[in-house]
């Protein structure tokens, strides 16, 4: 196989924001030819799939600013510092968005959800064991808290109700972790 690696020669930030770095840079193709690239850096998350013992889910609907619209979505947040451990995240942030805790996640897998245009890499767990705990929104952070079927959930991300891809990806890697 070729090597279809792309090398940095030089890069640019263009925007220092609070959750996103976005840079041009320019690469040297296998070809030996330059091109440029515009990349997001971002931190990673933790996505989680709460499972209740009678069968039901919890998910977050929320407004998403650049499409304009809300979305149905998995509890989700972003690593704070980047050496923070994962699945301290998604409790976090499970307990955060929803006001429930877990004594058990198992990891699902992991996915980039853009690769075209960021680094981001996302965390999929699942959890049991829920328990209420306190919901703490972040400042600025509105979300409704929505309790169906699970398998009602993994639905619609199958036939496209659900346009999240996180959320797509983490309900279909949780029906075939508790399918298996």
């Amino acid at each position: 196989m070729n090597d279809l690696a792309e090398t940095s020669l030089s890069s640019e930030e263009l925007v220092d924001g609070v959750l996103l770095k976005a840079f041009r840079d320019e690469v040297r193709l296998p070809n030996g030819n330059t091109s440029v690239r515009e990349w997001i850096n971002h931190p990673g998350a933790s996505a989680i799939v709460p499972i209740f013992e009678n069968g039901r889910t919890l998910l977050v609907r929320q407004f998403r600013f650049p499409p304009r619209r809300a979305f149905l979505e998995v509890p989700a947040g972003k690593l704070d510092e980047p050496d923070e451990d994962p699945v301290d995240v998604a409790a976090r942030e499970l307990e955060e968005e929803t006001g429930w805790r877990a004594d058990r996640f198992e990891k699902l897998g992991a996915a980039y959800p853009c690769i075209g245009y960021s680094n981001e890499l996302i965390h999929v767990y699942a959890a049991f064991g829920l328990e209420r705990g306190e919901q703490a929104l972040a400042d600025g952070e509105f979300v409704e808290v929505v309790s169906m079927d699970f398998e009602e959930a993994v639905k619609k991300a199958r036939e496209g109700e659900i346009k999240d891809m996180k959320t797509i990806t983490a309900l279909v890697y949780a029906a075939a972790h508790v399918n298996e």
